[in-house]
């Protein structure tokens, strides 16, 4: 333990990410204004010029990983051949949900739908139509695209990682094209600056909007006043038990934490969904996943390049997502990849993309179909609420539920345990990254890196600059989303290499072997 600490902090990666974080802080803290415009600036220049490539590379990535799934390739295992799953399929899931999408989940569950409510894509705002479009699109952008971009990342580093015995560190996914000694070199490091750069600044942004979403719901519990005060100390003390979570370790920490977070959102949602306008969830789910279906390859690259009148829509909403799913490919697609040693790549992707998949639409149908339903139906006030800030709208559409308090209470557990996870799993994948690929990163890089998240989300709450900060992690986006396309091509290449050798996985020797026997016997 003692060599595996020495010189830690002496890595290029780790020096190289630190120096361009600071001095990016600095800017965004010092010149906060003209910080927001320059990254505004460049983000709708990405948009206008660009927005295409985002539609595009997102649908493509989709393809491909249901090509996996469905191919011979999807019985090749991410390990050795006779290797089991490092973890219970469970533990695996709540441990993926809760520090890939669940704090995304408590904060857009109630107001995207209520945003595309109050500006669809098309169709008259405030009507009964719009209440379908928001829900279609609510599906669209929290469902197989994001975990697909996901599931890049992840399947790629897990298999180069663990079935190639190459480091825990994204520039080994590019091995046939770097070769062994090139993803460490110039290139090499590059693309792993490039990953804790979107993980530090995409953990930052969400941080940031968690400790908004918490001290939103202490306003509405306890009528605290929610400030940049109260959100600083948030998260303070968020992060502090995110640093004591990740010095126990993922097997207990992480895994514990979610299966606790698991449970808590669990019963929020059935609370929620017994408490609700229930006949109209369920009306709502069923009509909303048969259009979400039905019209997934138009919305999968619809771009309005005529403008009908959608005034920046797409560019507002589905581009940005895109992007935003891309610059958090890194963080999300490292940790993944991490607590997925032994499954096959089609048992991988079911895990990944599917399952997912149905909670988020389970999700948004209870929270978002509520909110819709008190704002059409109902005696209304939530659209107001997310008009003052998208962070209000969770708990503007629990206080008006039965028992409101204990489903508020229970929302800020839940947002601040996602929180916790979310910070502990991104110490995890700096950790990794920036100690040349090791899987159990040394204690006191991983706490370093915990401590620089919460500085930088506590900061820029405090001085404003958030929104800049969100602005450049998904500027960060567009040159990660050319090293997808790169990861993608290396792994169909060394994939269909590998089943051309004859290397067959366990399951796939084993089903050969029993039709043989079954010959024999006929």
């Amino acid at each position: 333990m003692q060599e595996n600490n020495k010189g830690i902090y002496n890595s290029p990666t780790f020096l190289i990410a630190l120096v361009i974080t600071v001095l990016f802080v600095l800017f965004g803290m010092i010149w906060t204004d003209t910080a927001e415009a320059w990254m505004g600036n460049i983000f709708d220049f990405m948009v206008e010029y660009f927005g295409w490539s985002f539609i595009l590379g997102a649908s493509i990535f989709l393809i491909m990983v249901v090509f996996l799934l469905l191919s011979p390739l999807g019985e090749i295992k991410l390990g050795k051949d006779d290797e089991e799953p490092a973890y219970g399929t469970l533990t695996w899931f709540a441990m993926l949900f809760s520090c890939g999408m669940g704090i995304g989940l408590l904060f857009w569950g109630v107001s995207e739908p209520i945003w595309h409510y109050m500006w669809p894509p098309f169709g008259e705002a405030y009507s009964e139509g719009a209440i379908h479009v928001a829900m279609r699109y609510s599906f669209f952008h929290w469902g197989f695209h994001p975990w697909a971009i996901y599931a890049v990342v992840a399947g790629s580093l897990a298999y180069f990682s663990y079935r190639k015995g190459l480091p825990m560190l994204l520039s080994s996914t590019l091995e046939p094209i770097l070769g062994k000694k090139g993803i460490e070199g110039g290139w090499g490091i590059l693309v792993n600056v490039i990953g804790v750069f979107a993980t530090l600044f995409g953990l930052a942004t969400s941080l940031g909007l968690g400790a908004m979403q918490i001290g939103g719901g202490l306003e509405s519990l306890f009528g605290i006043t929610s400030g940049a005060g109260l959100w600083v100390a948030i998260v303070i003390v968020v992060t502090a038990a995110a640093v004591i979570s990740t010095i126990t370790g993922i097997d207990r920490g992480i895994k514990w934490l979610s299966r606790i977070n698991i449970a808590i959102a669990t019963i929020l949602l059935i609370l929620v969904f017994i408490g609700g306008p229930t006949l109209f969830i369920l009306n709502l789910f069923t009509h909303s996943t048969g259009e979400y279906i039905q019209n997934i390859v138009q919305m999968s690259f619809g771009l309005d390049a005529a403008g009908e009148g959608t005034e920046g829509w797409y560019g507002a909403w589905t581009v940005f997502y895109w992007a935003w799913w891309i610059a958090w490919a890194p963080f999300v697609g490292t940790f993944i990849a991490r607590i997925s040693r032994g499954r096959t790549i089609r048992n991988f992707i079911v895990g990944v993309l599917l399952v997912p998949t149905m909670v988020s639409l389970v999700w948004f149908s209870v929270f978002g179909g509520s909110a819709l339903f008190t704002e059409h139906f109902g005696e209304g006030g939530i659209a107001d609420a997310v008009s003052q800030g998208s962070e209000l709208g969770f708990f503007s559409a629990l206080e008006i539920l039965p028992m409101s308090w204990l489903l508020i209470a229970a929302g800020i557990i839940s947002v601040a345990i996602f929180f916790a996870t979310s910070s502990d799993s991104g110490t995890y994948v700096n950790g990794m990254l920036t100690s040349r690929g090791m899987v159990n990163p040394p204690l006191p890089l991983r706490i370093t890196w915990g401590v620089i998240e919460g500085a930088i989300a506590g900061v820029l709450l405090f001085t404003g600059g958030l929104s800049a900060l969100q602005t450049a992690s998904i500027i960060g986006g567009f040159p990660f989303m050319i090293i997808m396309f790169l990861m993608l091509y290396c792994l169909l290449k060394a994939l269909r290499a590998e089943m051309k050798e004859g290397s067959l996985p366990v399951e796939r020797a084993r089903i050969r072997k029993a039709l043989d026997d079954l010959g024999k016997k006929v």
